[in-house]
This record gives C-alpha cells, sequence and structure tokens, in this order.
C-alpha cells in the first residue's frame, strides 16, 4: 500500500473530528488562537505558539494542542517537555512518533509538516536554541524529571495555497 499523497493528507487532518486538549485552559488557548487566526494566542506564556493537529497512535482520531515553537531555518522546533510533574512524555509527542504527518497552523497560516525527534548533535544543538529562548525548559523542566527531553522538528512540506 502507498503513502497517501499530500492532498489525501490534507483532507484527513482537515476534515475529521477534532479532540481538543484535557487540559480547559490549552483547549481555550487553542480556540482563542483558531478564532483569531493567532492575534490572539500566538505568544502565550513567553512564547511564540503554533497549533499542531497530529493522529491518535491508538484511536486513529484527530488530537490539537497549542505548543511552544522555535525555528531553525524553514523549520519548526518543538521541547517535548510535558509536565515537569511528570516521567511521562506529552501525547502529541507520542502520537507524533507514531503519525509524522502533522497540521500546523502558525498564526493563520496551516500546512503539512513531517515530524522527526532529532538526536545526537542536532539535538544538543536545537536544546541549547530552545533553552536560551526559553530558559524554563532547562530550570523548570530539566532539573525535575529523569528522562531526556525531546527535541522535535517540523520539516514543513504541503499547503494547499
Amino acid at each position: 500500500m502507498s503513502d497517501p499523497s499530500p492532498a489525501e493528507t490534507w483532507q484527513r487532518l482537515t476534515e475529521g473530528d477534532v479532540t481538543d486538549s484535557p487540559d480547559r485552559s490549552v483547549a481555550e488557548h487553542v480556540h482563542r488562537y483558531l478564532a483569531t487566526g493567532g492575534a490572539d494566542g500566538f505568544r502565550e506564556g513567553g512564547m511564540p505558539n503554533l497549533i499542531l493537529t497530529t493522529i491518535g497512535r491508538v484511536t486513529g482520531r484527530l488530537h490539537r494542542t497549542a505548543v511552544f515553537f522555535g525555528t531553525d531555518g524553514d523549520d519548526y522546533v518543538l521541547v517535548a517537555s510535558g509536565s515537569a510533574l511528570s516521567e511521562r512524555q506529552p501525547n502529541w509527542f507520542r502520537n507524533l512518533r507514531e503519525h509524522p504527518d502533522v497540521l500546523v497552523q502558525v498564526r493563520d497560516r496551516r500546512f503539512l509538516a513531517r515530524a522527526r525527534t532529532t538526536s545526537g548533535p542536532e539535538r544538543d544543538r536545537l536544546w541549547r536554541h530552545m533553552t536560551t529562548q526559553f530558559p524554563a525548559y532547562r530550570t523548570h523542566y530539566e532539573a525535575r524529571i529523569r528522562r531526556q527531553i525531546p527535541v522535535v522538528v517540523l520539516e514543513p512540506r504541503w499547503s494547499p495555497t
């Protein structure tokens, strides 16, 4: 069986029912962001935010959340820190490891991206880049959990416009 075309993936990620984050404040943030094309919610928590839609690794259903991001050239960089109180990786990260094609919205621009988890020198470089932008990744998250926090790169792939 061949991989779906970008247009088929776009349709799958934009036309299905979407479940927003179970965290009420995150779900409200997502709704404000989407309703205003990012005018309300792009910069929240001291960092720029994007809206990420993933395909659930267990259910195959669509899941949507807001995530802090940085950039590296044309790519978007995410830190899968999750909660500083939990060793568990965030659901969005667990989903994109299984289904790396994701829908991204930055302000009012929507596009497909392919997610990949970094490692080695690339991960180290991007980790330093992100902790410079948002020191809490190091002081609040890294200091409280034992696992290495994944750094994800979203490589833009396709947009219908």
